[in-house]
């Protein structure tokens, strides 16, 4: 890729946009819903940064499983 590509035009006027969280989305829905307050909101972003983590766990779990399946055989000294 050239460097032409891999940058942002500075003169941009668009602002940047993050991308969406499924959580994020929940907690929104919620929200315009019912209404929360500070307390609420609060224990809505711990449950998505624990929803988060758990799905960090299952993808190192799944990796840790993936990375022990290659390790099949005996190793041989060689003289």
């Amino acid at each position: 890729m050239s460097e032409q590509e891999t940058t942002t035009p500075q003169n941009t006027t668009q602002p940047l946009r993050q991308e969406s969280c499924l959580c994020r989305e929940m907690v929104n829905q919620f929200r315009e819903a019912f209404g929360v307050s500070p307390t609420v909101k609060e224990h809505f972003t711990n449950s998505r940064i624990e929803f988060l983590k758990g799905i960090r766990a299952v993808i190192d779990n799944r990796i840790e499983h993936l990375s022990h399946a290659g390790q099949r055989g005996t190793k041989i000294a060689v003289e």
